[in-house]
């Protein structure tokens, strides 16, 4: 079929079904093979070919895969692309829709009805996969029998990339629970994971009929309902944040209607009746990650004439919390996000804005050391809201370099001392590439000292984040000593890890 041919049917004869599709290869669904791939489309021609590529260049071997793509009635040139690559592979299977339905929700659900394999991923059309994504991912399922695995995610920008959601990337876990594992409710979207589609069955899992946070609600009900689950180290999707990118849905959104579709989400989960600890463990990233962070972000938050609208609606989201039988701010991981709630608790809005506007432009705070425990100063409050716990401070010391080494000293407070795991060397414009160094302790003094182990002429030209690494996957920058004051004079570098939920960096 010419393209010209295709674009006539297109515009009036498509033979859509009843239901307004029509699957191109739907044959080729009857075959048996290792995993399905789903893919939502609409106007992605910019990078559709290149992620389609990268699903056919998998080191799975693409005759072991199912790829249906689902093209949400598309404008610009994506059902043409997507009609040439289905000439061409019959297990490339696309359904066209009739009518745009506003929502990638609507095209994933149709590729899981469609779909045959054991197992499913979803990919979105503007995203890639390393070509040993899924064969990593389908290995550590076959061998586990788990019903759900994710590996690392890079988001790649015009200025560099950054790893995505390093909880769920930073360790090799196999067959644990997911409410063993800090954050897992953070990161849900369509990225790096595999599940059983067996559990999309048998717990009717689909992405709800909303425009926003419908891979939220999704992923909660995945991960809420396996049994057990596996992290891996490898398994690389790109999640695509170029500037060009601009006309996606994420950059088109409006902060309110995200928080409306946020409180569904919410009211979905409260349903669920979960045993207390998880449903704390679920609903603490929505209350605090999307009601506060996200809420409060000063790059709109900021810049609105309307804040009374923020407030309002932080309300509607405390409103749901009423019934709840506990505080969730008991459950906050960082400090900042306890000192917004209690000042909106107060009706010190006026302070809540002056505080995350702060917070965002300073970039030289100052921070006191109180009986080992650090603190960061804000300079424009008095009394209790002065000081804001830090839940880790490490304050750059001595650095030494010499022909072969760097030897960089610096001093730790806080509640994971007994649990920095490295000095963290990692390249800015290619985050895989990272470096972690020795080190050895010193008690007596309040020293940690870190050597390298690897020798500086290794590293190349680029430009490198430095971090120390504690808790697993938690990351640490370096504060200088003109930034810190002490309460006393005697110190030390360690103290107790402490048991609060305040386990987090601000």
């Amino acid at each position: 079929m010419t393209k010209a041919h295709f674009n006539s049917l297109n515009d009036q004869d498509f033979p859509y079904d009843k239901q307004g599709k029509f699957v191109k290869n739907k044959k080729s669904l009857s075959h048996n093979r290792k995993v399905t791939v789903v893919t939502p489309v609409y106007n992605a021609e910019k990078f559709l070919g290149k992620t389609i590529d990268s699903v056919i260049n998998q080191s799975l071997q693409f005759e072991n895969i199912e790829f249906i793509l689902v093209d949400d009635c598309s404008t610009d040139s994506s059902r043409t692309i997507l009609w040439d690559y289905a000439q061409r592979y019959d297990n490339i299977v696309v359904a066209f829709s009739k009518d745009n339905t506003g929502s990638p929700s609507t095209p994933r659900n149709i590729g899981i009805e469609l779909a045959t394999s054991e197992y499913i991923c979803f990919l979105d059309a503007d995203d890639w996969l390393k070509e040993d994504c899924l064969e990593n991912l389908l290995a550590i399922l076959t061998e586990t029998g788990d019903d759900y695995a994710v590996g690392k995610t890079i988001k790649e920008t015009s200025t560099g990339s950054k790893i995505v959601g390093e909880h769920q990337s930073c360790m090799e876990r196999r067959s644990v629970s997911p409410f063993s594992i800090p954050d897992m409710f953070h990161h849900m979207g369509s990225n790096a994971k595999i599940m059983k589609r067996q559990l999309l069955i048998d717990h009717n899992i689909r992405f709800p009929d909303m425009k926003y946070a419908e891979d939220k609600q999704f992923y909660m009900d995945v991960i809420i309902h396996s049994r057990t689950v596996s992290t891996t180290k490898h398994a690389i999707s790109y999640l695509n944040r170029l500037d060009e990118n601009g006309e996606s849905l994420t950059k088109q959104t409006d902060i309110f209607e995200k928080m409306d579709t946020n409180l569904k989400v919410i009211e979905h989960i409260k349903k669920k009746n979960l045993p207390i600890e998880q449903e704390k463990m679920v609903l603490n990233r929505l209350y605090e990650f999307d009601f506060i962070i996200q809420l409060f972000n000063p790059a709109h938050f900021a810049k609105s004439k309307n804040k009374e609208l923020y407030y309002a609606k932080f309300q509607e989201a405390l409103d749901t919390a009423k019934n709840l039988g506990y505080d969730i701010s008991e459950n906050f991981f960082y400090p900042l996000s306890n000192t917004v709630y209690q000042l909106f608790q107060q009706g010190k809005f006026s302070s809540i804005e002056k505080l995350v506007i702060w917070n965002k432009k300073e970039t030289k705070k100052q921070y006191i050391v109180k009986d080992n425990v650090p603190y960061m100063i804000v300079p424009f409050f008095k009394g209790t809201f002065r000081h804001i716990r830090v839940p880790m401070l490490a304050i750059s010391s001595n650095e030494h370099l010499s022909a072969k080494r760097n030897n960089l000293e610096f001093q730790v407070f806080g509640d994971y001392t007994h649990q920095v795991n490295g000095l963290v060397f990692r390249n800015k414009q290619n985050v895989i590439e990272e470096y972690i160094f020795d080190f050895e302790v010193e008690d007596d003094g309040g020293t940690i000292s870190f050597t390298a182990t690897i020798p500086l002429k290794a590293f190349p030209s680029s430009e490198f984040e430095k971090f120390i690494r504690f808790d697993s996957f938690r990351k640490l920058g370096f504060v200088q000593p003109e930034q810190v004051q002490y309460a006393t004079d005697i110190y030390s570098p360690y103290v107790k890890n402490s048991q609060s939920a305040n386990s987090q960096l601000l």
